[in-house]
């Protein structure tokens, strides 16, 4: 397993966390699909608690010399996708989480907690 990926998981989570983000999980996705090894899926209550965690995410893991390689969905979405490569970042409003359901749609992958990382 990437050691980097792992880094960085921890690196989100904890980014997460500090900002009272809301069910975070990690999906360790390595062994069903070639566009990273990890999801790592939060929650927020609003678009101000969304903006902070979206930050924090970036601040911390730039200070580690980690740069997104691409952003979708913009400070006005209810989901924001942040590519790091190895690891993708997810970052939803409690009802589009809801809708779109991605531990669903990746149950193939395995629920990893931080502790294992």
């Amino acid at each position: 397993m990437n050691n980097n990926a792992q880094e960085m998981v921890k690196i989100i989570y904890k980014a997460m966390d500090d900002k009272k983000a809301e069910d975070i999980k990690i999906l360790d996705i390595s062994e069903v699909s070639t566009i990273a090894d990890y999801f790592v899926i939060c929650s927020t209550a609003n678009s101000s608690q969304m903006e902070a965690v979206i930050d924090n995410i970036s601040e911390m893991l730039v200070r580690e010399g980690y740069e997104s390689k691409r952003t979708e969905g913009g400070r006005s979405s209810s989901w924001i996708l942040i590519d790091y490569g190895d690891v993708v970042v997810h970052v939803f409003s409690k009802e589009d989480r809801l809708f779109y359901d991605l531990e669903r749609i990746w149950r193939d992958g395995k629920t990893v907690d931080i502790e294992d990382i």
